[in-house]
């Protein structure tokens, strides 16, 4: 937890009411999102109990299992469930745009793309250990399942592998996205609860967010945000009405002629009730997850989440054409320079959407203006018309100097950058203490390139000025203009290098066999 974010909860806690830690949207909420809200059979691994799941909150469908320990029914429940996401996922990629790519020539890319959105990190685990049990298995052999069964286990592991990728939003917990924006007066661990968060948030009129809380932890006014149960409810209600419906249906298998009439009756009477008793359950959930999905809507969207739902549609695009060429399902585990790679890849993700939530927002900025990464002040001196000697030209280098009471911790020759001009970098050329007339903070000098306190950071501007020796009005700031410097970066990392997967080292496994699914795959447990 940072520095800020804490004092973000006392003040919260001391206010009654959630505090807001960003001043923009950093997340893309979709036209259409889809909720699903999923329920797990306690004591038993990833055994999906029911399911509530739509893109219309007015409108939920409901899907449950009313043996959750009997294989065929759990695979009929996929079925199900397939049969609402596959067509909302798959309808996104009919509609695709031409968009420029390399060396003049251009690619489609999906107009838009499906989001699925969980109560908590809790029902994006559920989902991945879901696609994973589904994504192999076949339509024929033996233990045939539906055809849809499959492609849904291979969306779900996509969508659960993107929900990794820092800033991606093709599948988001709805915990996590308000945490983002707003600090809550309780502990991390408490958030993961939607209904506590929402209540310190978003609390009904005339009541505080501590006592809003207090109503969110009772399991009976706000049951679990799933996929876990309230033990209470699965020993006093569950239990029974599984247990009912499972004497009926055994009584109305061995019943004939009118007898058999009556005993489907009962059957149908049994699982209506447990349909309701889930439904109790899951209903306030879903409701909550749409008011998250509301009061994230409201915030203006930052500057990068355009640009960082354009890279998801991207994926969704390609990995809808994969699946379209007759693509494999993922492997049930990466090879050693798969690993590395996509380690790699989720760094430099993360690296990039801290930058990026840091430029778009002036409150994620002050959490490095703290650490000595950013210095905000105002220019005191500029030279706009500064020329240097090039290598091959004389070239415009403007020089301006910053005072900030902000702690400077950059050395000589780190180049900076501006959310105010992206376009163009500033090199630090000194750092010197702050000279004023009157009494001063201490100032403190480490090694001679820091300082703490009052102080002068003189930088020389390069890039985002044109060509010329003059500079274009407001590309150089100019002096009492308030100015923003960190050492942050949004520009593309470069990928690290690794050996090609034939060249895999003995060390790390040698090189790997080629992936081709098997029997062993289609056999693996649930779990």
């Amino acid at each position: 937890m940072s520095t800020l974010t804490a004092l973000a909860r006392a003040q919260a806690r001391m206010a009654d009411v959630a505090q807001r830690v960003a001043t923009v949207r950093h997340v893309h909420i979709g036209t259409r999102p889809m909720v699903l809200v999923p329920l797990a059979l306690a004591g038993e691994a990833n055994a999906p109990l029911a399911a509530l799941v739509g893109d219309d909150p007015a409108t939920p469908r409901l899907f449950v299992v009313s043996q959750p320990r009997n294989r065929d029914e759990r695979f009929a429940f996929a079925a199900e469930l397939a049969s609402v996401i596959v067509p909302y996922v798959e309808g996104f990629a009919a509609t695709t745009e031409q968009v420029p790519a390399e060396r003049g020539e251009t690619r489609a890319r999906s107009l838009d793309a499906p989001q699925l959105v969980l109560p908590n990190r809790a029902g994006i685990a559920f989902t991945r250990l879901l696609g994973r049990s589904t994504r192999f298995r076949r339509p024929d052999g033996d233990h045939p399942v539906d055809p849809a069964v499959p492609v849904l286990g291979r969306w779900l592991s996509f969508l659960t592998e993107r929900a990794e990728h820092p800033g991606s939003c093709l599948m988001l917990a709805a915990t996590e996205a308000l945490s983002l924006h707003w600090a809550s007066g309780q502990s991390e661990l408490e958030d993961l609860n939607l209904a506590t968060l929402l209540a310190w948030i978003d609390p009904p009129p005339g009541v505080g967010g501590a006592a809003a809380a207090a109503v969110g932890e009772d399991p009976l006014a706000s049951p679990p945000a799933g996929p876990v149960t309230d033990p209470g409810f699965d020993n006093d209600v569950l239990a029974p009405l599984i247990d009912a419906f499972a004497r009926t249906t055994e009584a109305a298998r061995s019943e004939s002629g009118a007898s058999a009439e009556l005993g489907h009756a009962a059957v149908r009477r049994a699982r209506s009730a447990l349909e309701r008793a889930l439904t109790g359950q899951l209903l306030p959930t879903w409701q909550l997850v749409w008011r998250a999905l509301e009061l994230l809507r409201e915030l203006p969207a930052g500057d990068h989440v355009a640009r960082r739902w354009e890279a998801d549609r991207d994926a969704f695009t390609g990995y809808a054409a994969y699946l379209r060429d007759g693509g494999l399902p993922q492997p049930r585990r990466d090879g050693a320079v798969a690993a590395a790679r996509r380690l790699n890849w989720l760094e430099r993700a993360q690296a990039s959407f801290a930058a990026q939530r840091a430029f778009d927002d002036p409150l994620v900025m002050a959490e490095y203006r703290m650490t000595g990464e950013a210095f905000a002040g105002q220019v005191v001196a500029a030279d706009p018309g500064r020329v240097s000697e090039g290598a091959k030209r004389r070239v415009l280098r403007p020089w301006i100097t910053v005072a900030t009471a902000d702690p400077v911790l950059v050395m000589p020759g780190t180049v900076v950058t501006s959310p105010a001009r992206r376009g163009q970098k500033a090199q630090v050329i000194s750092v010197t203490a702050a000279v004023a007339p009157g009494p001063v903070h201490p100032v403190m000098l480490e090694a001679g390139n820091g300082a703490s306190g009052p102080a002068l950071v003189a930088l020389e501007l390069s890039g985002g000025m044109g060509r010329g020796l003059v500079a274009p009005p407001g590309s150089v700031p100019e002096p009492g203009e308030r100015v923003c410097y960190s050492t942050l970066t949004a520009d593309y990392l470069p990928i690290a290098e690794f050996p090609p997967p034939e060249q895999t080292p003995w060390t790390h496994g040698g090189p790997p066999a080629p992936y081709e699914p098997d029997d062993e795959d289609a056999a693996e447990d649930w779990s």
